[in-house]
């Protein structure tokens, strides 16, 4: 099949398509991640967005079977479903692994979702640094240049930043997931959470109570006697979900152990009163280094955000970490309440695991036991 990705600079790139014909609109990401594609496509936090691979060759250890478990939860997946709205890539190789049930091409077919490969990742990526993410439209089929210009035409009427994607991620109700031994209880406000993160809670023996975004935690914190309130990362602007930020607004005052990750951080400066500010093309990949400015070591950790918080706009909350690339935020927390955030994925999937001691000083905040943090 023939393939096409159209960009709102006009830009239209030619490829041979896979997965599933038709045409789907989307910002247009790349991630710096050589490996941890099912990860990276069940991701909720791409949601809205055409993803790009800089890694040249893709596809080539298949799609794993859900069945492979932890405490219930599907090891290799972050969600049900996947979630990019399209994906590109500079090949796709074919399958060779233990564990695949099928392969990448079969996957996106059965999905619904539109792949391109064939194309130049790099120079797309050049693109993107220098002109920064913009719309996009990738359509698997046969089309004439009249349908391209009509497609083209859809891409420059359509904006990402004003668009509310967690309410297409969220969960319609009340989800509960238990370890086999629970002694805590955690509310997870679920604005597309990965179940990453779900995994390490149940590893470390929370019961988790998912609730949709829109319900106020505090109510719940209450309801099911929890112990701690989690704010999860999601997609789109968060500037967006007014009555989240509000609702995290009565969470900072309830004063109980509270954690977000990535768009978690997010609400929780906003409710601080702070201003975010949206980054020309996004932290996204499994490389990414970090300072803890508390302790002053470095470590590398998973990313996946486009948006980043203005330091000098905190109030009550403090920098925790920054980003040793471009020293953007990338951790805050409060220095009298038992409240942390941080703005990559200390539960890596995909990415290395340096940084999955952020939940165990969770774990700590609500034992008590994290004294002088």
């Amino acid at each position: 099949m023939k393939a096409y990705l159209l960009l709102a600079d006009g830009t239209i790139v030619e490829g041979k398509g896979f997965g599933a014909e038709g045409v789907k609109f989307g910002e247009v990401v790349f991630t710096t991640a050589m490996v941890g594609y099912p990860e990276s496509l069940t991701d909720p936090s791409y949601k809205g967005q055409i993803l790009v691979m800089t890694y040249p060759l893709i596809g080539n250890y298949g799609v794993p079977s859900k069945e492979i478990r932890e405490n219930g939860i599907p090891i290799h997946y972050e969600s049900d479903k996947i979630q990019v709205e399209g994906y590109v890539i500079s090949k796709l190789m074919r399958p060779s692994h233990w564990a695949s049930e099928m392969s990448l091409d079969e996957w996106l077919k059965k999905e619904g979702i539109p792949g391109i490969e064939g194309v130049d990742t790099r120079a797309l990526v050049k693109k993107i640094r220098e002109k920064g993410v913009m719309m996009g439209a990738l359509a698997v089929g046969d089309y004439d240049k009249e349908e391209l210009e009509k497609i083209m035409e859809n891409v420059r009427k359509l904006s990402y930043d004003e668009a509310n994607f967690v309410d297409k991620v969220t969960p319609k109700g009340i989800i509960v997931h238990s370890p086999k031994k629970a002694d805590k209880t955690v509310v997870v406000v679920d604005c597309g959470v990965k179940y990453g993160i779900l995994r390490e809670f149940l590893k470390r023996g929370f019961k988790v109570i998912r609730i949709p975004y829109t319900y106020d935690p505090t109510n719940a914190f209450e309801e099911f006697n929890a112990d701690g309130i989690f704010l999860s990362n999601g997609p789109g602007n968060p500037a967006l979900l007014k009555t989240l930020i509000e609702n995290a607004k009565a969470i900072i005052e309830y004063n109980v152990p509270t954690m977000g990750i990535c768009l978690g951080s997010q609400i929780l400066a906003l409710a601080d009163g702070a201003e975010i500010y949206k980054l020309k093309y996004g932290h996204r990949g499994i490389n990414k280094p970090v300072k803890d400015l508390k302790t002053g070591k470095a470590f590398v950790t998973t990313q996946n955000h486009g948006y980043a918080v203005k330091p000098e706009s905190l109030n009550e909350f403090k920098v925790w970490m920054i980003n040793l690339d471009d020293k953007s935020v990338e951790g805050i927390y409060h220095p009298n309440k038992p409240i942390i955030a941080t703005q990559f994925h200390p539960e890596a999937s995909p990415g290395p695991l340096d940084s999955t001691w952020v939940f165990d000083l969770f774990a700590k905040l609500i034992k008590g036991d994290a004294h002088g943090f």
